[in-house]
């Protein structure tokens, strides 16, 4: 086993590029009733690029929206300032990290199985009580840890994935093997560098081992993941789905009837995000 300790995640973590300005503006008003938006908005459109993503999001069946969002004022006004600030959240941190094949990590299956994650965990977000846009951006951002290893480490990350394949074993399960830490701990560092609220950056740290007294979010996204993988969302032959605890079970109270149609939902929300986001 080659160990890393917690000031090796930390000195890793602050290496790592920081989020633009404008990304920091926006993260920074989570739970900031007095932020002006406006301002934020204008921001935004002053980046051709990353508000023409915004936009394209926006106008996906996703949203859902009777008419077309032709600006990004228009889309405060459409979608609220929540939505708008996880769509910016969501082009940037997709956008932040390259591919480095020596880690072993294929990028494409990651944000896939990431998206569906935040998909699964939107369409329940209603059953356990936890808002829909926050739900989204949690399951977006649960396997954050992931990207900075395989960033930070590629050659031991490709170490983990090549313990996962022998070994047969669920990622955090090799990643303690090999590494001694896992990427829930590093996911949770980053978060707290790039100033994410703290219950985005609990959730990173909990989202494999939920316990009956945690917050609902922990156990909504533990439970999406789970599903993320059964409906293989992530396109990724070798994952295993998890087992899932029976509390959380408890909290989705998914049952036979409606199931079928929130699985139909999620599989075709996913492709269409996808097709926007991955490339």
């Amino acid at each position: 086993m080659t160990s890393l300790t917690l000031p090796d995640v930390v000195k890793s973590v602050r290496s790592l590029p920081a989020l633009p300005a404008l990304v920091a503006d926006v993260i920074a008003t989570m739970g900031d009733e007095d932020a002006d938006i406006g301002a934020v908005a204008d921001k935004i459109a002053l980046d051709l690029g990353l508000a023409a993503q915004v936009l394209r999001l926006a106008n996906s069946s996703f949203y859902g929206l009777p008419t077309r969002v032709n600006s990004v004022a228009q889309a405060i006004s459409v979608l609220g300032f929540h939505n708008l600030r996880n769509l910016v959240t969501v082009c940037a941190v997709t956008a932040n990290f390259q591919q480095d094949r020596a880690s072993g990590l294929h990028y494409a299956s990651f944000w896939r199985h990431s998206i569906g994650t935040a998909v699964c965990a939107r369409l329940l977000a209603s059953r356990v009580g936890v808002a829909e846009e926050t739900a989204f951006l949690a399951g977006l951002l649960h396997d954050i840890g992931i990207l900075a290893l395989a960033s930070v480490h590629p050659e031991l990350y490709a170490q983990t994935r090549a313990h996962r394949r022998s070994a047969d074993c669920l990622d955090i399960e090799a990643e303690r093997a090999v590494l001694g830490i896992d990427h829930a701990l590093v996911g949770s560092e980053l978060m707290g560098h790039w100033r994410f609220p703290a219950p985005i950056r609990e959730m990173v740290a909990s989202h494999h081992d939920c316990s009956p007294q945690a917050v609902p979010l922990i156990g909504l996204i533990q439970g999406a993941s789970a599903l993320a993988v059964a409906l293989d969302l992530g396109a990724d032959d070798d994952a295993l789905v998890p087992d899932l605890p029976q509390h959380v079970w408890d909290l989705l109270r998914l049952d036979d009837e409606d199931s079928g149609a929130l699985f139909g939902a999620a599989e075709k929300t996913c492709e269409e995000l996808c097709n926007i986001l991955v490339t």
